[in-house]
């Protein structure tokens, strides 16, 4: 179980983490929550129903991070469909922003929730769990891969992240986006066995 998600009675999956690992996922899903940014709560008295319709941002996000997790929905290549991306924007980013923050928080509650030992422990997911973490460690691997520049046209694709020197400053935040890929891709054949 080491390192890869194993499926669990009832849909769900366990993972055996170190401390270090723990700690590090943990870290990451706190600075997604800072980059996402706080939900908008209701002002006391004020009805819970009226931020179902709330409009959100009509301009996109100027973090290309950011810009990454909340793309443009038809482009930006003429007047007409950066008015349509704006429209669906308005409608659409408070949600998507509300369901990322859920993902990110239950991940930090899960490993909060793990037993304490001297070396890490067993994360145990249920299902609905699982679809958190399949949602945050996307985020996760969406931001740091913006935050490295890799993307899909890349010559080496992530295989140049292989071949980076130990003295690259990158060096860490690969190995991060490596093991991410590597945690996501054991939960996703975990849950489709």
């Amino acid at each position: 179980m080491a390192g890869h998600f194993e499926a669990t009675p009832g849909g769900g999956a366990a993972v055996a983490l170190d401390e270090v690992e723990i700690a590090i996922l943990r870290s990451l899903a706190v600075q997604l929550l800072e980059l996402i940014g706080p939900g908008d709560e209701p002002a006391e008295g004020e009805d819970p129903l009226a931020a179902l319709f709330t409009e959100g941002p009509s301009e996109p996000p100027t973090d290309p991070a950011l810009a990454r997790l909340f793309p443009e929905a038809y482009g930006d290549d003429d007047s007409e469909l950066r008015a349509a991306s704006a429209e669906f924007r308005r409608y659409t980013e408070n949600d998507l922003r509300s369901r990322k923050r859920d993902d990110a928080l239950a991940v930090v509650r899960t490993l909060d929730a793990i037993p304490a030992g001297e070396d890490g422990g067993i994360l145990t997911l249920a299902a609905d769990e699982c679809r958190n973490w399949l949602g945050a460690l996307n985020d996760l691997r969406l931001t740091i891969g913006t935050r490295l520049d890799v993307c899909d046209q890349d010559e080496g694709g992530e295989g140049s992240l292989y071949r980076l020197p130990d003295s690259d400053p990158r060096k860490p935040m690969v190995m991060a986006y490596l093991w991410l890929g590597a945690l996501q891709e054991t939960l996703v054949e975990t849950l489709m066995s």
